[in-house]
């Protein structure tokens, strides 16, 4: 048997006027997800237990099959995972977003224009991330550069009292009430406008304003955590795998679970995606041996934070597109076995995550269900009657194919 789940990001939604009341799954043209739907088996699963925050860090870990209260550390140390940043026990990893601020005198006026920096690319926020190294680094407080938008610092044996706040919560509003506060909170304020002055005047900056692209003018903190460990996926399920995701959060949990990761050229985490390239990934790992393949799609999450019904709409459609090449291509195999969800909603009304429950589809070759009312979206999975309210525990049946 051969498993693959095929993750897209913030899917789901709520129900929005201008699509006639209908939420973004309902609307978009997804025939292949409601075969899974019709033919397969549809519920629902809570992916972040009560007191947890709703990120995909504490989702996926649900998703694959690991009870965050038992493993969950933060964010950051996730993402260092995957960089290669050797963490020690007292170091505390931030994640280091390049993000848009307005250009208001008192920097606690600012406004979040940008959480991304209008997806500055890599190359330029690398640029970026290594000038705020040297000039407000040092020996105890180090900035790594990531992808895009997402970078890294770690504080040597830094203090995780303070408060965050993720500043794709905070879209178009004044940043002054979500300032670090707490333990070693003025110490990360002050590097923030310390790094203000020095990105603001920056030499890509000032090309970015000249092609009419946003300034990545400041760095923000956020997803504080220590160093994590996971007992590995094989251990779990006896299955060999791999993940596949332009995401350094997502590549990092399948690190920390043994599997391996496999890079797939021009994956950027937006509808522009080399989606084809994913899904023979994923099949060419199936044909070498691979039991397990975890497919991670950012692109309608990224369009939620971003507030674009018409992206989020494409971007589902682009992963309906994958799952139908990924279903013809697994029909080479003896059995298989495919699960679809997205990790949490991510609703365009509020341009964040939340902890509602999830839809799932799960369709085993050869399986048919005959579902009277087979289509995939949040309220007729709702009204399966299938539900896991510990979302760590889908795993187990999508892999055994029975409920405990």
């Amino acid at each position: 048997m051969k498993y693959v789940i095929l993750l897209g990001d913030g899917m789901a939604d709520f129900r929005i006027d201008t699509l006639g009341g209908k939420t973004p799954l309902q609307f978009a043209r997804t025939p292949h997800m409601d075969f899974l739907a019709a033919k397969g088996v549809l519920g629902t699963a809570d992916t972040v237990p009560d007191g947890y925050p709703p990120g995909s860090d504490v989702a996926n870990l649900s998703v694959m099959g690991y009870d965050p209260a038992k493993y969950y550390t933060g964010r950051s140390p996730l993402e260092a995972v995957s960089m290669g940043v050797e963490l020690e026990q007292e170091d505390v990893a931030f994640r280091c977003n390049l993000v848009t601020l307005s250009e208001e005198g008192d920097y606690a006026e600012k406004t979040m224009l940008d959480y991304s920096a209008d997806e500055i690319d890599t190359p330029e926020s690398g640029e970026l991330i290594r000038e705020i190294n040297t000039k407000i680094g040092s020996k105890n407080i180090i900035f790594h550069p990531g992808f895009r938008f997402r970078h890294l610092m770690v504080w040597k044996g830094g203090p995780e009292g303070m408060k965050l706040t993720p500043p794709h919560d905070i879209s178009g509003q004044v940043i002054a009430e979500y300032l670090p506060r707490g333990e070693g909170g003025d110490t990360l304020l002050h590097l923030m406008k310390e790094s203000y002055d020095i990105l603001s005047d920056h030499r890509v900056n000032l090309k970015r304003s000249i092609r009419g692209m946003r300034p990545a003018n400041s760095v923000w903190f956020w997803g504080k955590g220590k160093k994590p460990f996971l007992p590995s996926f094989y251990e779990k399920y006896n299955l060999t795998g791999a993940v596949i995701s332009a995401v350094d959060l997502i590549k990092g949990i399948g690190i920390c679970a043994g599997l391996d990761i496999i890079k797939v050229e021009n994956v950027t985490g937006t509808v522009e995606t080399n989606s084809r390239g994913k899904v023979k990934a994923a099949l060419d790992a199936l044909a070498e041996g691979k039991d397990f393949i975890y497919v991670h799609v950012e692109a309608p999450d990224a369009a939620s934070h971003r507030g674009e019904t018409e992206t989020k709409i494409k971007a589902i459609e682009l992963v309906d597109e994958m799952l139908g090449q990924l279903l013809e291509g697994l029909e080479q195999f003896e059995s298989y076995r495919l699960m679809l969800l997205p990790d949490h909603p991510t609703p365009l009304s509020i341009m964040t995550h939340t902890d509602k429950p999830v839809p799932f589809a799960i369709y085993t070759s050869g399986q048919d269900s005959k579902n009277a009312n087979g289509v995939y979206d949040e309220e007729t999975a709702e009204k399966s009657g299938l539900a896991f309210p510990d979302g760590y525990k889908l795993m187990d049946y999508f892999i055994s194919g029975r409920k405990a």
